[in-house]
């Protein structure tokens, strides 16, 4: 799963926000985008039945060098992107690892283990933003959104009337996405009740 851009331009004094202009290369959103919920959790993927989980190797941007050895079998998701240091790759769960254990509570829960990407979500996840009892893989793309007004104010206003994390739009027809986060107009999610 390539990282993918954030829909509006980042704002060059505040690069966790966006200002009121489309990146260019995400113009087919107006077009033929598909808008999805983007869920707050971790990234993990299955391929021929088997559960990975995203591991992004940091390339150190002084040196050029990575600064942890990748792991051995990770499959890169992308080419390295030298600007930002990062290098997303999918590592194998493994069942021995405790690390997983979340992975496979969810894993183990799924009926059908289509092959794609999704989003584990739960109790020990990221602070649970999503208000999930146990543990969920999500997968991507799998809750679609009726957004009517595509302008900055529009899905401003979306983001601000709906407790979700954001929105990922995905072209039918290539597959590209794009994504657009409540943060990214600094707003804040609810207040969730603690789960007990």
């Amino acid at each position: 799963m390539k990282k993918i851009t954030t829909l509006f331009k980042k704002n060059p004094e505040d690069l966790g926000r966006v200002i009121n202009e489309l990146n260019p290369e995400n113009t087919w959103v107006l077009e033929n985008g598909i808008a999805t919920r983007k869920f707050d959790g971790t990234s993990c993927a299955i391929f021929q039945g088997e559960l990975f989980k995203r591991y992004d190797a940091r390339i150190n941007k002084k040196t050029g060098n990575y600064k942890k050895p990748i792991p051995e079998n990770a499959i890169p998701c992308q080419e390295a992107d030298f600007k930002s240091g990062h290098h997303p790759h999918w590592i194998a769960c493994d069942r021995n690892n405790k690390a997983d254990q979340y992975h496979f509570q969810a894993f183990d829960l799924l009926e059908n283990k289509i092959d794609g990407t999704y989003e584990l979500c739960g109790e020990k996840v990221q602070s649970n933003p999503e208000n999930i009892i146990g543990h969920q893989l999500i997968k991507h793309g799998s809750e679609v959104l009726e957004i009517h007004d595509l302008s900055y104010e529009g899905i401003q206003e979306f983001l601000s009337q709906n407790d979700i994390e954001g929105i990922v739009f995905i072209n039918p027809e290539t597959e590209d996405m794009c994504k657009i986060r409540q943060s990214d107009f600094g707003l804040k999610r609810k207040e969730k009740e603690v789960l007990i």
